[in-house]
């Protein structure tokens, strides 16, 4: 840890997010992408220029899901957007062809729920964790997407309370649903840590309601891993979490176990 270690005796509940604080979701994503790309090479392009135009096309289009049509279909189900992002990347490399945006998107789809994985320490944490608190899972995406991640990494069991955006039809970093999840399970808010990988998604607005946070940075690139998800750098003049961890047992000696 960044600082030293507070030993948090008032917390009641744990939260966790999913993507990238207890799951590899973007280094399976950036895998499965490599892989797909590969797979289906378009003529005098390489799967790196592929991936290229895949990152182009998303910085446009991702930012424009709340204001427009696609967020009520995203929420529901990740097949349209992802579809769509893939139309878009084909256009920018000069092709037009539904089918095949469809394709690269079902495959790309496939081979990241084959490739994503806890992080090594994740299970054991959880595990100890469940024995001493009830626990509660925060995260952002397609209801069918976070449902599927949920089951393929087997962490379901240790969740007493399950808060997917899909399903919710709101997400983080808003303020109600802090303030909503905290009435829910009928804990004051300091009496609730979370922990999550982006500052902005995860410890800021947990920061600004009142709950405990445990800041987990990881050492992959930090890149867009879906269309809500960015885990950045705290702007200057932040508030700090209650502490920076770089492995999730940490969060073990942050409760004093």
């Amino acid at each position: 840890m960044e600082q030293t270690t507070p030993i948090l005796t008032q917390v009641k509940i744990v939260f966790f997010d999913l993507d990238d604080t207890l799951c590899a979701y973007w280094e399976a994503s950036k895998k499965a992408m490599r892989d797909t790309f590969a797979a289906n090479l378009l003529p005098g392009h390489t799967a790196q220029d592929m991936v290229r135009a895949w990152s182009e096309a998303f910085r446009d289009f991702s930012p424009t899901l709340k204001k427009t049509g696609w967020y009520a279909s995203y929420l529901r189900k990740g097949e349209s957007t992802r579809t769509e992002q893939m139309r878009l990347m084909l256009h920018r490399l000069g092709v037009e062809d539904d089918a095949l945006a469809k394709k690269l998107g079902d495959t790309y789809a496939f081979e990241r729920n084959a490739n994503l994985e806890l992080f090594p320490e994740a299970l054991g944490v959880l595990e100890t964790l469940k024995q001493r608190y009830p626990m509660g899972l925060i995260t952002n995406g397609p209801a069918d997407i976070q449902r599927q991640e949920i089951e393929t990494v087997g962490v379901g069991r240790f969740f007493e309370h399950v808060y997917i955006e899909g399903e919710m039809g709101r997400g983080k970093p808003l303020p109600e649903v802090f303030e909503m999840i905290a009435a829910e399970v009928g804990k004051q808010p300091d009496e609730i840590l979370f922990v999550g990988n982006s500052y902005a998604h995860d410890i800021l607005p947990a920061i600004t309601a009142g709950w405990r946070t445990a800041w987990i940075r990881r050492d992959t690139d930090i890149a867009p891993s879906n269309a809500n998800e960015h885990p950045e750098d705290k702007p200057d003049g932040a508030p700090n979490p209650d502490a920076t961890i770089y492995d999730l047992r940490e969060v073990l000696t942050l409760l004093g176990i």
